[in-house]
């Protein structure tokens, strides 16, 4: 059993960063539709790939060595997820480039970042010793952060410097960039994993 299955501090950490996904899916996601935002599209998807990918975490902390290795290296194909629903989003955009409102959009990703920054601060201690899945629940929230403070300044960009959809659109692809990087990195670690375990 790992030493994260033994920690009652990640399983409590690990519940309330699904809650908290959850919930914020819902605001983002309406918003996103409301507003024709691709980026805030891609985030409300990658808000409710975290919950899941959380509460697979929840279900396998009591599994063996080379078990969670191998959710690990699935986790990673869900990583990419985002990405892939960010790339049809932008192409639609592309075809219809209206401008998302800025307010809304800077708002909305505001209240993102103060989640994830929370799941961020309540995973990390936990990232370095609870294997690839404790790693792919942190690099989640942090990369998600990341991607919030980008969909803020897209927001500023179009309300002040250019009144145009592609900061929306270049926010939205740096955030399909930014999964993959994460599902990379999940699936080395879920690979070495399994090399220990067999």
């Amino acid at each position: 059993m790992s030493e994260a299955a033994r920690n009652p501090t990640f399983r409590r950490a690990v519940f309330w960063a699904g809650m908290l996904n959850l919930a914020y899916f819902g605001i983002e996601f309406a918003v996103a539709l409301a507003i024709g935002s691709v980026s805030l599209f891609a985030d409300s998807i990658d808000f409710l790939e975290d919950a899941s990918v959380n509460l697979l975490i929840m279900l396998a902390l009591g599994w063996s060595l080379k078990q969670r290795a191998r959710l690990g290296m699935a986790l990673a194909g869900i990583l990419l997820v985002p990405g892939l629903a960010t790339i049809w989003t932008a192409w639609q955009k592309f075809l219809h480039p209206v401008p998302p409102s800025p307010l809304l959009l800077s708002i909305t990703a505001f209240g993102a970042m103060l989640v994830n920054a929370a799941c961020a601060f309540m995973l990390a201690r936990h990232r370095a010793h609870g294997g690839s899945l404790a790693k792919a629940a942190y690099l989640s929230a942090r990369n998600d952060v990341l991607a919030n403070i980008a969909i803020i300044l897209a927001g500023v960009v179009t309300a002040y410097l250019w009144r145009s959809a592609w900061p929306d659109l270049l926010v939205g692809l740096g955030i399909a960039a930014m999964n993959a990087d994460a599902a990379r990195e999940v699936w080395s670690a879920a690979r070495e994993e399994h090399g220990a375990a067999a």
